[in-house]
């Protein structure tokens, strides 16, 4: 399978089969049938897409239920250092993270389920990102969790002092401080 585990069960990275030849490549990259295949289940409804510049931060953004979001990323031009946050309190991983670089060249893809406040730097002088998610946007349920909060201890692989926030980035509550997902007995999302 082209899926890779992560430390966070449910996190995984796709890894997708490409064929090149000198008139360029191809690769399959996204079918429902071989993700459901590799444990990601979702149906998505909408896709998103964002241009930025180096040092560009766009998170650690989430969004509560009923608006939760799962979302499968990927680049398409450049390289991002994507990141997944666990912020289900009950889990046995809250607060840990995953991160992987995302890069045109490497085409992975990483898989973000509900309960995960997700974010990306980029690390090349331009990106494209591109994303599925499993729910629409809802401005009222959004949430963010600073990038910088000691507890998480994200290595962002830059120095700080070059990271480029919107306004709400910078202001954004600590591990605790934010709203909340809980994980019921039942390992559901609440």
């Amino acid at each position: 399978m082209p899926f890779i585990e992560t430390k966070i069960p449910g996190v995984v990275i796709f890894e997708p089969k490409v064929w090149g030849d000198d008139r360029g490549y191809f690769y399959e990259a996204y079918n429902a049938n071989t993700f459901k295949a590799g444990g990601v289940d979702c149906d998505f409804v909408q896709d998103n897409q964002a241009r930025s510049t180096f040092g560009v931060l766009r998170g650690l953004h989430y969004q509560l239920e009923p608006y939760a979001q799962a979302k499968l990323v990927r680049v398409i031009e450049g390289e991002v250092l994507d990141v997944a946050v666990d912020i289900r309190e009950g889990s046995p991983t809250y607060g840990q993270h995953v991160s992987v670089i995302l890069s045109a060249e490497n085409k992975r893809q990483f898989f973000v389920p509900r309960g995960f406040a997700h974010g990306y730097l980029v690390l090349s002088e331009t990106a494209e990102f591109f994303y599925k998610c499993d729910n629409f946007y809802s401005k009222e349920n959004e949430g963010a969790l600073h990038y910088g909060d000691p507890a998480l201890g994200i290595d962002w692989k830059i120095d700080h002092s070059k990271i480029v926030l919107s306004d709400k980035d910078k202001v954004s509550p600590k591990l605790g401080e934010h709203l909340r997902y809980f994980v019921s007995e039942d390992n559901t999302v609440k």
